[in-house]
């Protein structure tokens, strides 16, 4: 498929770019030293997390760690809605490989939660640059493997895993796809992925200064996940990269890309080759909205809206 760029605002999300302006210029958090940087992630992703939607239970749990793999002990955000029904989605979140945590993502996990009916549980993967590619894949990896044996008996039933995943978290998920097979998973949610470091492609040129996301921040999360831009072809680290073979064994796909984004072109690339391998999947690009939109549900429509229809798929696969 192909799109036509275009940087003008939906009418939601000026609303948004205007609440956000009358805050005042935000960091680049990017040129901040990496612990600084994730406070003030933390602190600018925490207005987006009111208003939670309820649970009936919410536990913090422990994957323990997985030597062999070379996974660490990974701490995991479980959030169970009522009346949940069989299985877990396992969300890895965005944030560059390097910034957010469960925390920042909590307001859009509990919405999927409730959407879909099932447990969420969001994993604390370790961060780049002190911990870049393998790290927080493996970490990952070992709750693809663990995680629905850890949730067991704290609110969830085991039954079908679904992966999802925003940005960075949603390279995560299709690399821990790739790398472990895919026949344990029900299907995936993937919203405006990381699939490849080409810092050429039509997107990125388009949308090089924004608004929001950046290339030159793109750059910077690129160097510190992985500097050795030898191992950038590897498919566990630009999943565009995979062959036939493996993105054809991959379950079925929701595929949501934001229409004023850097990374709009790696989405429509990966939609491309899926397409082109006979996969029904159809890439849903929201026009209007900017990178990372899904954390602004507290007043955005087109948040609301994807979730609720991320949640139809997963009742739809499982």
């Amino acid at each position: 498929m192909t799109s036509s760029m275009d940087r003008t605002l939906s009418s939601g999300m000026a609303e948004v770019s205007a609440v956000l302006a009358a805050e005042g210029p935000a960091p680049d958090v990017t040129l901040m030293e990496p612990s600084a940087g994730r406070a003030e992630a933390e602190r600018a992703n925490a207005r987006w997390n009111v208003d939670l939607p309820e649970m009936a239970a919410v536990s913090d749990l422990i994957v323990p760690s997985d030597g062999p793999l070379g996974a660490v002990d990974v701490p995991l955000r479980l959030l169970v809605p009522h009346g949940a029904r069989p299985g877990l989605v396992l969300y890895v979140h965005g944030g560059g490989f390097a910034y957010c945590s469960p925390a920042t993502h909590e307001r859009c996990a509990r919405m999927l939660a409730v959407a879909s009916g099932m447990a969420v549980a969001l994993p604390a993967y370790r961060l780049a640059p002190e911990h870049p590619f393998p790290a927080g894949l493996k970490d990952v990896v070992s709750c693809v493997r663990r995680g629905m044996e850890v949730v067991a008996g704290h609110g969830v039933v085991p039954g079908p895993l679904f992966l999802a995943g925003d940005s960075a978290g949603a390279n995560l998920a299709v690399a821990a796809m790739l790398h472990e097979g895919a026949d344990a998973i029900a299907g995936a949610l993937l919203f405006y992925g990381v699939y490849d470091a080409d810092f050429d492609s039509e997107s990125y040129r388009f949308f090089a200064e924004g608004p929001g996301l950046t290339r030159g921040k793109m750059q910077r999360y690129w160097n510190w996940y992985v500097a050795d831009t030898a191992l950038r072809d590897d498919p566990l680290v630009a999943p565009l990269n995979a062959d036939d073979r493996a993105l054809k064994a991959l379950p079925p796909l929701h595929l949501v890309a934001a229409g004023i984004d850097p990374l709009l072109s790696d989405s429509i690339g990966f939609a491309n080759r899926l397409a082109g391998l006979g996969r029904g999947e159809r890439l849903h690009i929201v026009p209007g909205v900017v990178h990372g939109f899904l954390q602004m549900s507290l007043l955005l429509p087109e948040a609301r809206a994807v979730l609720a229809d991320a949640g139809a798929f997963i009742r739809a696969h499982a």
